[in-house]
């Protein structure tokens, strides 16, 4: 399977395992199970949703929203549950109003999952620790 390194952003094709002990970045030698959010921007967002072949969890925030920032270290915490079961990314609405504009997002945070390159669901509204989990579960 298709995975996109946290460090670099390179993809590397990874053998599809139920766990794993140990698996490296194929550029940076960085281990592909430290599994933290990905700031992405208009250059890189299909880039990284078409190549990965693990469901993409994307946060929208701005630094000036309340709920974005109380929510952002529940979304750095679960992201370390599903290493090479997720990828989960954050777009600054703020800084990238273009990829707002293109999905829509009237109201933040507002979470979509991509899986196969397509957004299969989205939720507005900050999500505490176990609906966050119980929202990955669905697609994993």
């Amino acid at each position: 399977m298709r995975v996109i390194c946290p460090h670099c952003l390179s993809v590397n094709n990874v053998p599809q395992k139920d766990s794993y002990k140990k698996a490296n970045c194929g550029k940076c030698k960085s281990s592909l199970l430290d599994n933290k959010p990905i700031e992405l921007t208009k250059d890189n967002f299909d880039e990284v949703i078409v190549n990965s072949d693990i469901p993409v969890i994307v946060d929208f925030w701005a630094p000036w929203c309340g709920p974005c920032q109380m929510m952002t270290p529940v979304f750095s915490k679960v992201a370390t549950n599903y290493p090479l079961k997720t990828l989960f990314v954050k777009v600054n609405t703020e800084s990238q109003q273009e990829l707002g504009t293109r999905f829509g997002i009237r109201s933040i945070p507002t979470l979509m999952v991509f899986k196969d390159s397509k957004e299969v669901h989205r939720v507005s509204g900050a999500l505490d620790e176990a609906n966050l989990n119980k929202l990955i579960l669905n697609f994993i």
